[in-house]
């Protein structure tokens, strides 16, 4: 995840990729995996890249929502 990609999101977009990153994250952790499936190695980043992109978002939305408040 070294690559910067910069868009601009409405509120209601951003709300629905969180919303849509949780259905995902919850999926990962609840999904049965057979053993040539991703190691749990592998699904620890893909978990951790969800929640880093999480992050990003909801630490946007603050930003936004402080911006609008000046």
């Amino acid at each position: 995840m070294n690559a910067a990609l910069q868009i601009e999101l409405s509120d209601r977009q951003r709300d629905l990729l969180l919303r849509g990153l949780r259905f995902v994250r919850s999926s990962r952790m609840l999904e049965f995996r057979d053993s040539s499936d991703l190691t749990d190695d592998e699904r620890q980043a893909e978990l951790k890249d969800i929640a880093q992109l999480r992050q990003i978002l909801e630490s946007d939305a603050r930003s936004a929502s402080t911006v609008s408040r000046s």
